[in-house]
């Protein structure tokens, strides 16, 4: 008997603990904002709400376009890369037909140093256009007369006058290959400047020059050739 008045008196009280609960929580919940309504007001305004929300799924879309601008950005560089032929040569000039394979050295404006990288190799001709750049690749070169012992890079361009329509050029340069093939063979008159008729703003033109003829600073010979495509 007592048993059964300790059951019931206990679901008696669980009973009157759950009606107060609802009160009790919502006095709390009253004096809450009352004490922090500075803090706590703007969840009742719509135009604070709407503004987080919209700042939010600003965030959101600005992430969401800058990811698929990643991905279409590496697809773009991926496509690029299938046009471009990857190589381990150093910098240099080859030429098959001449048998001419001579060190590529970009020179500086100071006209002192580049004439003593000639020594060196081939040079690239200051503010010139660099291999595989649209535009005027302007490449320098000595010469020497025939049987001249091939000392330094004296002679390396001493049969630039055999090579003809289509031959082929090779550039190695910062570890890409680039094939040009001849258009045209020129003589400029010594002091002559060469002119931008050779190229448009969309070509690749390469232009090889040296003293004509080798071994003497009587005129120059130009070799005009366009990169493959």
């Amino acid at each position: 008997m007592d048993k059964m008045n300790s059951e019931n008196s206990k679901i008696f009280n669980n009973r009157v603990a759950k009606r107060l609960l609802k009160p009790f929580i919502l006095l709390f919940l009253v004096n809450f904002l009352i004490f922090n309504w500075n803090s706590v007001s703007w969840i009742f305004n719509y135009r604070v709400i709407s503004g987080a929300i919209s700042d939010f799924s600003g965030r959101i879309s600005g992430r969401i376009s800058g990811f698929f601008a990643q991905i279409g950005e590496k697809i773009n560089i991926i496509g690029q890369l299938k046009d471009i032929n990857y190589t381990n040569k150093e910098n240099s000039l080859e030429i098959p037909k001449i048998g001419v394979l001579a060190p590529l050295i970009v020179a500086n404006s100071n006209e002192k140093d580049w004439e003593a990288e000639l020594n060196r190799g081939v040079v690239i001709f200051p503010n010139s256009s660099l291999p595989g750049q649209t535009g005027q690749t302007i490449i320098l070169g000595h010469s020497a007369p025939s049987n001249w012992p091939k000392i330094k890079y004296d002679w390396v361009f001493s049969q630039l006058n055999e090579l003809e329509e289509k031959d082929e050029i090779k550039l190695y340069f910062n570890n890409q290959e680039y094939t040009y093939y001849v258009k045209s063979k020129i003589f400029l008159e010594k002091g002559e400047e060469t002119s931008n008729n050779y190229s448009t703003d969309a070509e690749n033109i390469l232009l090889l020059i040296s003293c004509w003829p080798p071994g003497k600073n009587l005129r120059r010979i130009m070799v005009e050739a366009k990169l493959s495509t």
